[in-house]
C-alpha cells in the first residue's frame, strides 16, 4: 500500500483555486454546476440504505460522515445540514483554510483536516469522495484507505469521470480547453471505467449498491442518468 494517497502536484493545482472556491463563476464553476447533482444522489442512497424518510431534514442525524477530497466544503457544508457528524480532509492545506473560515460564517461546527484519508483514525458511517480517486497516488490504496474508515453498515459513495472518449472530450478537450476548468486538472490515463472500480472496491472488500451517471444535454445541463459514459457515481457497501 502506498505511504499516502496524496500528488503532491494535484495538491499544489487544487490548493491554486482556493482563492474563489466558492465562487460560483470561478475556477470551481464546474464543481458548483456538479454538486447539486451529486447532494441529489447523495441524499437517495441514504435515504435508500438507512430508509431515512425522504422527507425528513435530517436523515444523518446522529451519524458520523466522511469527506475525503473535501476541497473548500461543497459537499462537506450540507451534509452537516443533513445532520452529520462532518469530518473532512483535503490535501491542500489552502482549501482546509477556506473551508473553515466559510462554515464559521455558516454556523457550521465541521472538523476540517489537511492531509490524506491514511492519516486519519475512526470509522465513519457515511463515507464520501466526490471526484478525488482520479487524482490519486494509487487507486486501489485509496479505496483500501476508504474502506478502513468505514464502519460496520455505513454507506461509500464516489464520483468520478468515466474512462471514455466521449469524457475526454467533454471534460479535457472542450472544457479545459475553453477555460471551463483550469488546465491540467486532468489526466486521461487515471480516469477509471466502472467494470475496474467495481474491482477496486470489491479487492477492498466492498460490493457495489448501485451505479448512476451524471450526463449533460441543452435543455437539462447536468443532470442524473442511466448514461453512465461521461461521468457516473458509484454507491458501496460491505460485501455480505
Amino acid at each position: 500500500m502506498a505511504e499516502t494517497s496524496i500528488v503532491d502536484k494535484e495538491a499544489a493545482h487544487f490548493g491554486g483555486m482556493a482563492d474563489d472556491w466558492w465562487d460560483p463563476s470561478g475556477s470551481s464553476a464546474m464543481l458548483h454546476k456538479l454538486n447539486p447533482v451529486r447532494l441529489a444522489y447523495v441524499r437517495d442512497m441514504i435515504d435508500q440504505h438507512w430508509q431515512a424518510d425522504e422527507h425528513g431534514f435530517k436523515p444523518l442525524a446522529g451519524k458520523s460522515a466522511l469527506d475525503v477530497g473535501c476541497g473548500a466544503g461543497l459537499l462537506a457544508e450540507p451534509l452537516a445540514r443533513l445532520g452529520a457528524r462532518v469530518t473532512a480532509v483535503d490535501a491542500a492545506p489552502e482549501l482546509i483554510a477556506v473551508a473553515k473560515a466559510h462554515a464559521a460564517g455558516q454556523g457550521l461546527q465541521i472538523d476540517y483536516r489537511a492531509g490524506g484519508v491514511e492519516e486519519l483514525g475512526g470509522r465513519f458511517d457515511l463515507v464520501t469522495a466526490m471526484e478525488v480517486i482520479e487524482h490519486v497516488a494509487d487507486p486501489q490504496s485509496f479505496i483500501d484507505g476508504l474502506a478502513e474508515r468505514l464502519a460496520d453498515g455505513g454507506l461509500l459513495i464516489l464520483s468520478t469521470p468515466n474512462r471514455t472518449a466521449w469524457s475526454k472530450l467533454l471534460t479535457i478537450t472542450l472544457a479545459e480547453g475553453t477555460g471551463r476548468i483550469p488546465r491540467g486538472t486532468h489526466d486521461y490515463n487515471k480516469f477509471i471505467d466502472p467494470d475496474s472500480m467495481r474491482g477496486l472496491l470489491a479487492q477492498a472488500g466492498l460490493e457495489v449498491a448501485d451505479f448512476e451517471g451524471i450526463a449533460v444535454s441543452p435543455t437539462r445541463g447536468l443532470h442524473l442518468s442511466e448514461d453512465l459514459s461521461l461521468n457516473y457515481l458509484v454507491a458501496a457497501r460491505w460485501a455480505s
